[in-house]
């Protein structure tokens, strides 16, 4: 199997359920903690193009997303999700699971299964 990339946050339980997944299988794997590498716009207009989601689903509506006053409804584009994601990577949705130019936010971690079938 080749390998996987997954974009990774120690900190989330989510993700680190994902790695789980994939070290229990043994599947070879890039990880980037993109906390602290941040993707440039070529990485997330790739990892859109890649997910069969809307682009507004890499985009955390969580506590630091209202600290910053911002609203879901400003944030449905391609390009809207890439400039914000650039400013504030933090607000990326983890785990996104790559590999075979396909990808997956694995919330729950499972949902990274059918990627490796």
């Amino acid at each position: 199997m080749e390998r996987v990339t997954i974009y990774h946050n120690p900190g989330c339980k989510h993700s680190r359920g994902a790695k789980e997944i994939l070290d229990s299988r043994r599947v070879d794997h890039d990880t980037i903690e993109y906390l602290k590498t941040p993707p440039d716009r070529a990485a997330l207009e790739r990892i859109i193009g890649m997910l069969p989601d809307p682009p507004s689903e890499l985009v955390r509506d969580d506590k630091r997303f209202k600290e910053l006053g911002l609203k879901m409804e400003d944030y449905q584009t391609r390009e809207a999700v890439i400039d914000l994601l650039l400013k504030y990577p933090e607000l990326m949705q983890r785990p996104i699971i790559i590999r075979r130019g396909r990808a997956v936010i694995a919330r729950p971690p499972e949902k990274l299964l059918p990627l490796l079938d």
